[in-house]
């Protein structure tokens, strides 16, 4: 169904996927979006369980990445810069220096396009695609992306990844969804239960760059593997908290190939969700903060800690450091990816 146009008169759709046991999920094709995904409570009745905007204005602002998919690069490069095979490419600058999810008209601001939606009984799904012309935000090369969003019977939203280029170029994917597993927008997450398998985490620089070390998390504020409240020390006096007034860190998830590397768990709510992924990070970010006026679907504000971000991917800034998970994408080669998040209910 038609969700806005933007000024360029370009048309936006919303598409809503409804499984049997009561969930439903819309994507919006303006930047592949999760805008709503609704889980049956313990009372029968949908709940929602992301942030999301009444508007297309409202999404189209600088800066708004609610439930996007971030590309061609999600995360930052540092100095708007990359080399491959001797050859320099510039990218677009969005923060400071700095490229940040693909720069200023990265894919998050791009109109997808609606290539299949399957109406089926066990397992809906919807795919969409975008191609990504050479030179784009600087980044070299054709790049054709399809992002998959299937709903299972058993309430879990599988994304797959897939992507190709006609030039070499570096690539990394992830979905930017804000999740309250309370069922209410308004309510803070800080005693949402997380559990993180990573027994380190990325140190960065005052800008959110890596400096390529790989800090251990026993004892500090990132340590979540035995599961804590995301509250319990989101106040300590650790510099990268301090600067960014919550969570805002990479994880190097413990393992590879397909696993399961994190839970999340509203006792009030009884919603539980766990997540799945073959990539090696995941950035946590506890919505710190939000666009000045940015509003909720039933128009109340948007407020610090009323979400939190789980995006899986490789690490920030990559390209610079050669003994991190590579993401480069050659010619003739096939990006392959996929997350899960699986919705359960507790007693």
């Amino acid at each position: 169904m038609p969700f806005g146009v933007l000024p360029d008169h370009t048309p936006v759709k919303a598409y809503t996927l409804k499984n049997t046991s009561g969930a439903s999920l819309t994507v919006l094709t303006y930047g592949a979006r999760i805008q709503s995904l609704q889980m049956p409570g313990r009372n029968g009745d949908a709940e929602e369980m992301v942030l999301g905007h009444r508007t297309l204005e409202e999404y189209t602002q600088p800066g708004d990445y609610l439930g996007a998919v971030m590309g061609r690069y999600a995360n930052r490069i540092a100095d708007g810069s990359f080399t491959i095979a001797g050859k320099a490419s510039r990218l677009a600058q969005n923060e400071g220096s700095t490229t940040l999810h693909g720069g200023p008209q990265g894919f998050s601001t791009r109109v997808w396009r609606c290539r299949r939606k399957e109406a089926n009984d066990d397992a809906p799904s919807i795919t969409l695609t975008y191609e990504s012309r050479d030179g784009e935000q600087g980044f070299p090369g054709t790049c054709n992306v399809r992002v998959t969003y299937c709903l299972t019977t058993d309430n879990a939203v599988m994304i797959d990844y897939r992507a190709e280029s006609s030039r070499a170029t570096y690539l990394n994917l992830t979905n930017h969804s804000y999740f309250n597993l309370s069922g209410s927008c308004q309510k803070d997450v800080l005693k949402t239960d997380l559990i993180i398998d990573a027994d380190t985490c990325l140190e960065v620089d005052k800008d959110l760059l890596p400096t390529g070390q790989l800090l251990p998390i026993e004892d500090t504020a990132e340590d979540f593997r035995g599961g804590k409240a995301i509250g319990q020390d989101i106040n300590r006096e650790e510099p990268q908290l301090r600067s960014c007034g919550g969570y805002d860190h990479c994880f190097v998830l413990n393992g590879t190939g397909f696993r399961r590397v994190a839970e999340a768990t509203d006792t009030s709510s009884g919603h539980r969700m766990l997540v799945f992924t073959d990539q090696p990070g995941m950035q946590l970010f506890t919505a710190n903060c939000f666009n000045e006026g940015s509003l909720n679907r039933d128009g109340s504000p948007m407020l610090p800690h009323t979400a939190f971000c789980l995006e899986t991917q490789h690490f920030p800034d990559s390209p610079h450091y050669p003994e991190f998970p590579s993401t480069l994408l050659s010619v003739g080669k096939t990006f392959r990816s996929r997350t899960i998040y699986k919705f359960e209910l507790i007693k």
